[in-house]
């Protein structure tokens, strides 16, 4: 039987939400980092994997280096590194991979990405061992599957691209967030239009298959017309997907550290957005989420390349996503996800912090590796909400039938209140699939945290940031 919150609060919970602007927390995952704890006792790590399928494992890394800290970010990123202290981090995520490749036995993995940070600011010689690491190391069959790298203007030089390619990446993805240079400084970014526009000059020119580009709206001196500009700006390199983030403004960061009040147009940015890709020839896959599907999918690609469709070039590119269960994380930062639980190394934003859990990484002995010692454990519950949150935030919606056939249970049975998203025009019925109409779509953040449980809820609220 699922213990879930009084069907008639949550409803009255989700009216109340609905009400109110649709960015009060920025939804990506569930659980979130903010409801993980320590672990005691540990986990064996080898326990826990042999009961997993591990014949399509996504594969990722995480290199937290960044060339300057933005005034929006939280992640897990430090400014702080010199070589020495790179080449120390690189050889503990040698050393965490080989305990991990014993723990996970023989696994194969369907997919491969690095992020960060910016990975790319590595000095090639460690990125080279990053994809070492990956294919002899872990057995990433690299020639056979996708590969995602995360890259920045400043480190999106000429040679690390076609490192990148050598390797055979097929999407970058780049955090431009505006084309408006007094925008991007506002940000605490020192970025010029000039670099970012020769940065993706270098990146078509080098023929990813996918080129991802990164942009925010709501930002400080942002209006919905200079908005517009930055889509058109970001238009004219013929991305394959263009992810549109709203602004939060989170506890310890730059941003956040300001008495500003911020000046809601985020919503009319949003629907303004959304309505010029649609236009042209772009398909909506979530709130953030947009991806072209008229050809441009393989265009660039050399004829020999391992990469190239054998079906029609019309077909998109398969959705990129970094919270399925069957993840294997190396590196400090990384998230490590199976089916009952989810792992990570504890979490900062604040340089200090950051940096106490970087020094406790590099210093961990190669026996501790086999050990999950932070995170979340998913019970019955927990992993129908997990389905059904990271299903209905997808175009694809959630199939009522496969949610039967995967939990032997219905799901109005378990969750009543999805019934509300119906009567207040939030999602509609397709025969199996309920699915969010574009009203609900563009309230996916509330409808998200509308589904975290009260365990969650209550965890995220007792966590205190570091």
């Amino acid at each position: 039987m699922i213990k879930t919150q009084n069907p008639q609060s949550k409803i009255q919970n989700l009216k109340s939400k609905i009400s109110q602007s649709p960015y009060q927390a920025y939804v990506y995952s569930y659980p979130h980092k903010t409801a993980y704890r320590p672990f005691t006792p540990p986990i064996y790590l080898p326990e826990l994997w042999t009961q997993q399928d591990r014949q399509a494992l996504f594969l990722y890394i995480h290199i937290p280096f960044c060339e300057m800290r933005c005034g929006f970010c939280n992640l897990f990123t430090t400014v702080s590194h010199n070589e020495d202290f790179i080449s120390q981090y690189v050889g503990t995520v040698q050393r965490q991979a080989q305990r991990m490749k014993a723990v996970l036995g023989d696994a194969s993995f369907a997919r491969f990405a690095i992020g960060g940070g910016t990975p790319t600011q590595l000095p090639i010689q460690h990125l080279e061992t990053i994809f070492d690491i990956a294919e002899n190391t872990m057995g990433a069959k690299l020639q056979e599957i996708p590969i995602s790298v995360e890259v920045s203007p400043e480190t999106a030089t000429e040679e690390k691209l076609k490192l990148l390619r050598s390797h055979s990446v097929d999407r970058v993805s780049i955090g431009v967030q505006s084309f408006i240079e007094s925008e991007v400084l506002a940000t605490q970014r020192r970025q010029s239009t000039t670099q970012v526009e020769a940065a993706l000059t270098r990146i078509k020119a080098a023929g990813f298959p996918t080129l991802n580009i990164d942009l925010i709206y709501g930002l400080p001196g942002q209006t919905v017309n200079t908005w517009l500009q930055s889509i058109q700006a970001a238009l004219r390199f013929q991305p394959e997907e263009i992810y549109l983030y709203p602004l939060y403004v989170r506890p310890l960061t730059g941003l956040g550290r300001t008495d500003k009040e911020w000046d809601d147009i985020r919503l009319a940015c949003y629907r303004e957005g959304r309505s010029l890709l649609l236009s042209q020839g772009y398909t909506q896959i979530s709130m953030r989420m947009f991806q072209r599907v008229d050809g441009g999918q393989g265009s660039n690609l050399p004829p020999s390349s391992p990469h190239t469709p054998s079906s029609p070039s019309s077909l998109p590119s398969p959705v990129y996503c970094c919270q399925a269960d069957g993840m294997v994380g190396l590196g400090c930062g990384a998230r490590s996800y199976t089916d009952t639980l989810h792992y990570s190394n504890e979490y900062a934003v604040g340089a200090k912090g950051i940096s106490d859990i970087l020094q406790a990484y590099i210093q961990t002995p190669d026996e501790l590796f086999e050990y999950a010692h932070y995170g979340f454990q998913l019970d019955a519950e927990e992993q129908r909400r997990r389905y059904i949150l990271l299903s209905l935030l997808s175009h694809e919606g959630l199939n009522l039938l496969a949610y039967r056939q995967r939990f032997g249970s219905d799901v109005y049975a378990d969750f009543p209140e999805l019934s509300e998203l119906l009567t207040l025009n939030l999602a509609i019925k397709h025969e199996e699939i309920l699915q969010l109409t574009e009203f609900g779509i563009e309230r996916s953040d509330t409808i998200g945290a509308w589904l975290f449980s009260e365990e969650v809820q209550e965890l995220m609220q007792g966590y205190e940031l570091k």
